[in-house]
């Protein structure tokens, strides 16, 4: 898969969690981290891991495995690396504080309506 892709199919994912305020950043040319950034809202800790385990489970499925997982102890900001792809499921509060959409806000936004489901 490309890391498009992979960024696309985790959206996907967290979109059949209903997940809220998804997004995609492209940083390709911003950084050396990733190519993409994969952020999400989770309502409860038990929904951020939800979120992440759906994330997960349907990239296993087309043969991408997270490379590694950080904050699943605490609940309030769960990473899922994939080497290209990273994923980012946050508690509200979580994401207001670290603000990521602001801080990479020189990256391209990535056009999910083909991708989520409309409210």
């Amino acid at each position: 898969m490309t890391p498009k892709e992979i960024a696309l199919t985790a959206a996907k994912a967290l979109d059949g969690k209903k997940g809220q305020g998804i997004a995609a950043i492209e940083i390709t040319d911003l950084t050396t981290i990733a190519d993409y950034f994969v952020i999400c809202t989770g309502t409860s800790n038990t929904q951020i891991n939800a979120l992440c385990g759906a994330v997960e489970e349907s990239l296993d499925q087309q043969g991408e495995h997270v490379l590694r997982r950080e904050g699943y102890r605490n609940g309030t900001w769960v990473l899922l690396d994939y080497g290209c792809v990273v994923v980012h499921v946050f508690s509200k509060e979580a994401r207001e504080f670290y603000s990521l959409e602001r801080l990479w806000n020189d990256g391209k936004p990535v056009d999910l309506s083909g991708v989520l489901t409309a409210d």
